[in-house]
């Protein structure tokens, strides 16, 4: 099992209000799934990636990631695990607007501390695997919507992650840029990586092979392609 969480709820404080973001939502996921998180605005699913990237942590419930209870870790574990385990991917595609493609791939690698030729090699591999081995030196203004996601997308590959993490990864983009985009991520899947989307485009929740519907904080749905 590569991910179980059991009864997960989130809380926010808002002024005086409290917004239940997560109502007790359990799930597993396996290792090598392709798996999309839909449901309309307010329905806890970018709270849920969130949780799931480590990026924030439940008000209740039990999260194990590889059998590793994620509420007991410290901000520093937690840190190494969305760095190492987890690769992120945004709607903005949130490049540094200065950097190279080539630099903005190499910053994970950076953050941990891999040495500068090696972690050229690894970068320029990945730009490779998403199809931009000719656009190395290209600044983020020097890139097309679907290229500046392929950036994005080989930069949460440097790490070799167990999991993607992708946030409405073509929400910024075209519908034909946006079925290119999809097309590597399953390929990756194809490759071995366990791959999670938030989406709200029934086009793009229908290249995985299971969808998990969100309402009003609890899992209202979840379907796999086979019927279960």
């Amino acid at each position: 099992m590569l991910i179980k969480i059991d009864n997960i709820t989130k809380v926010y404080e808002v002024g005086t209000q409290e917004v239940h973001a997560l109502r007790g939502v359990s799930m597993n996921i396996e290792d090598n799934e392709y798996l999309a998180i839909m449901g309309p605005s307010g329905s806890g699913k970018s709270t849920l990636m969130n949780v799931l990237g480590c990026l924030d942590t439940p008000s209740n419930g039990t999260y194990k990631f590889v059998n590793e209870s994620i509420g007991e870790m410290s901000d520093d574990q937690l840190a190494d695990i969305r760095n190492r385990e987890i690769g992120f991917v945004f709607q903005t595609f949130n490049l540094l607007p200065r950097a190279t493609a080539l630099h903005n791939v190499e910053l994970p690698l950076i953050y941990n501390g891999t040495p500068a030729a090696k972690r050229k090699k690894i970068a320029k591999e990945a730009l490779d695997r998403v199809g931009l081995s000719d656009r190395v030196t290209h600044r983020p203004n020097e890139l097309s919507g679907g290229q500046r996601q392929r950036v994005a997308i080989a930069r949460a590959l440097v790490n070799s992650p167990k999991i993607i993490l992708a946030d409405e990864p073509t929400g910024n983009l075209d519908t034909r840029t946006g079925e290119e985009i999809m097309e590597i991520f399953e390929d990756l899947h194809d490759n071995g990586n366990t791959i999670i989307l938030v989406t709200h485009e029934e086009y793009i929740a229908e290249h995985t092979n299971r969808i998990v519907r969100l309402r009003d904080g609890k899992v209202e749905r979840d379907e796999s392609k086979n019927g279960d």
